[in-house]
């Protein structure tokens, strides 16, 4: 920290204090969420393992599922292990340049969880109301149009909200009520008018998560009326749909209660906040994987002979 004058201090370094209320609760913390941090690295692990050696499974889809995996393996990895450091050590300083490193990475990064969500709902438009035309919207020239656009809006959101918050001093407190560098709870500490900083994550919030979440449920209306004017024969094909919406609906709340926590009166405990605001990014993580190889015929199958193999394989 450095020393402005005998009254002001200007912090450069924080401590993560997440759940910090739970007293000597606190360490038996690590146990839940080391359990899902490891279901998380195996099962993408697994995922990414299957759809890279499975040449059945290197159609558009199932790449995207295998990038979503991808974000899914590397997302927590930002954040948890420092975590569960902290509840077993209660250590958890970081410097103002390293709390915004993570922070953008955390923002960047799992915003392409509903921006792959998008460009699956987009491979399942194409796919199922324009079959004929599949294969041309699919090339890459074509379908890098459709990834262009949203890669630029997250870049320029995400370094606009992070560069924002690191124009800020902090002369308060030094400690970061959170288990990470979330947006909100580093900005709340700061001296002085923060509403630019606020209204810039809630453009953030609104202009990706919510305008995917937008789009998706546009495009699966068209994509279900087509599947319905065309009879039962074609049902199956909705079924990707179908697990898309749950992945996206269960992301979508626990992100919009722990951004909205922050800005609205509501009677949230700061551990409900700090858990949501967790939930959010861990959840996914966890879920995304079971719900694809649960749901997805094939990948499922590939999955039950994977596991054969690794049976007989040690005999």
């Amino acid at each position: 920290m450095k020393n402005l004058s005998a009254q002001n201090i200007l912090f450069t370094d924080f401590k993560l204090n997440g759940f910090y209320s739970l007293g000597e609760w606190r360490p038996f913390l690590f146990i839940p969420f080391f359990l899902m941090f490891l279901l998380s690295i195996t099962a993408n692990s697994i995922l990414v393992y299957l759809i890279i050696c499975q040449k059945s499974l290197h159609s558009p889809m199932y790449v995207l599922i295998g990038l979503m995996a991808v974000v899914d393996l590397i997302l927590p990895i930002f954040f948890v292990p420092n975590m569960l450091v902290s509840f077993l050590f209660n250590w958890g300083g970081i410097s103002l340049v390293g709390c915004l490193i993570q922070m953008f990475c955390i923002h960047y990064v799992g915003a392409f969880q509903s921006t792959l969500l998008l460009w699956m709902a987009l491979d399942r438009y194409f796919a199922i109301c324009k079959p004929l035309y599949y294969q041309k919207y699919m090339e890459i020239p074509n379908f890098l149009k459709f990834v262009v656009v949203p890669l630029i809006r997250n870049g320029l959101l995400n370094i606009s909200m992070v560069s924002l918050a690191g124009k800020l001093t902090f002369c308060a407190t030094n400690v970061i009520d959170h288990c990470f560098c979330e947006h909100m709870a580093l900005v709340q500490l700061a001296c002085g008018d923060i509403s630019v900083n606020n209204l810039v994550g809630l453009l953030t919030a609104f202009l990706i998560p919510t305008a995917d979440f937008i789009l998706i449920t546009g495009s699966y209306v068209v994509i279900f009326a087509s599947v319905f004017r065309s009879g039962k024969a074609q049902m199956k094909a909705i079924n990707t749909c179908i697990t898309h919406i749950i992945v996206m609906t269960s992301s979508l709340i626990f992100a919009l209660i722990a951004f909205m926590s922050y800005r609205i009166r509501n009677n949230f405990s700061t551990n409900s906040r700090v858990f949501v605001s967790t939930m959010y990014l861990l959840f996914p993580s966890c879920f995304n994987p079971i719900v694809y190889g649960v749901r997805t015929k094939e990948i499922r199958q590939k999955f039950l002979q994977f596991i054969s193999e690794v049976k007989i394989f040690p005999l």
